[in-house]
């Protein structure tokens, strides 16, 4: 979850940059149900040792997005929603047991501690991760960037 703001707060381009030099980026995975949960609570298992190989390789570690959204309303909670623009939202993600599902078996993965990173930096992270998907482990693999157009908004009665 990208929580930046608008396309008003993005800056311009400037000149002699590209669109893509201008945006940041993510890898997510999503794993099979039994690894998910393996990948959840016991990241150092042998089970998604092919996986943590290449995590390590590149000095990433996966978080669950249902996690990351349970932390994000506790924070929001413990520090007062109104300062949380996506806390509704997000709220409302984590109640719904569909939603639950969905994103308990996809997971962001972080380079260096960071959610978003370099172009470069998610292209060969991807480029090392895609032997792996389709096989028993990672059913799908995706990157993802900051551009506002690119990504969901919250729905207007959602919005803090």
């Amino acid at each position: 979850m990208f929580a930046k703001g608008g396309a008003a707060e993005w800056p311009q381009q400037p000149k002699g940059i590209s669109v893509s030099d201008q945006w940041e980026y993510q890898i997510r995975v999503n794993l099979a149900g039994e690894f998910a949960e393996v990948a959840r609570s016991d990241p150092g298992n042998a089970a998604i040792k092919p996986l943590t190989d290449i995590l390590t390789r590149h000095h990433a570690k996966l978080k669950s997005q249902f996690d990351a959204f349970a932390d994000y309303v506790a924070e929001a909670e413990k520090h007062g929603v109104e300062h949380f623009p996506l806390y509704k939202w997000t709220k409302v993600t984590i109640e719904d047991p569909a939603k639950k599902e969905k994103h308990i078996k996809s997971f962001t993965l972080y380079v260096d501690g960071k959610e978003v990173y370099a172009k470069e930096i998610a292209d060969a992270l991807e480029t090392d991760l895609q032997p792996l998907v389709g096989g028993a482990l990672v059913t799908r693999l995706s990157k993802h960037d900051t551009n506002p157009a690119s990504n969901p908004q919250a729905p207007a009665h959602l919005r803090s």
